[in-house]
């Protein structure tokens, strides 16, 4: 596979994983990381970047948390998972292989567990995930930045939502462009 260093709208897919309702206010900086994993979901429609979504353990840790069930399409299924990874889940890599979209972006929680594994095993099938960092969470500050720098020391691409919004966005001449001018303000 040759290098990445941008991330091509045509090959993208956004993935959100776990915001969940009992977890996500333990999780560090909780405001920051929703209003970031918002604001790409928001960017990703207007750009028709598709999405996925996934769920751990419903019953145990609510539902996804409301903006960002707002945020998604109405119609989309979040994926209700078992394992950490959401490779693990058999429905998830069928909608992820169909697809066809190699360019994996990532939010979500927590960024040491469910993030991690998924990163590590997207690396290992010859995804190019790209970690949005402030829109990623875990409980303790620490475990998070940990993170981080093992999925960057195993070839993940870490950088920020709007860095990841202007990437796809591509151009100022763009028709989106004054519309995602507002996401990122």
């Amino acid at each position: 596979m040759r290098p990445v260093y941008l991330a091509e709208s045509e090959l993208a897919l956004l993935l959100v994983i776990d915001m969940q309702q009992r977890l996500m206010p333990h999780i560090a900086d909780h405001e920051s990381v929703v209003d970031n994993a918002v604001r790409m979901i928001r960017a990703a429609r207007l750009l028709s970047t598709p999405l996925l979504a996934t769920e751990q353990n419903p019953r145990g840790l609510g539902e996804t948390i409301r903006p960002v069930i707002d945020a998604l399409p109405p119609d989309l299924p979040r994926h209700d998972k078992e394992m950490f990874s959401c490779w693990g889940d058999a429905a998830f890599r069928e909608r992820l292989q169909a697809a066809r979209r190699e360019h994996v972006i990532v939010v979500g929680i927590e960024a040491h567990v469910c993030v991690q594994q998924t990163v590590l095993d997207l690396l290992q099938v010859d995804y190019v995930p790209f970690v949005l960092a402030d829109a990623v969470g875990s409980r303790r500050p620490r475990d998070r930045d940990l993170s981080l720098e093992r999925m960057r020391q195993a070839g993940a691409i870490v950088t920020s939502t709007e860095a990841m919004i202007m990437e796809l966005q591509r151009s100022y001449t763009a028709p989106t462009f004054k519309q995602i001018l507002k996401i990122v303000k």
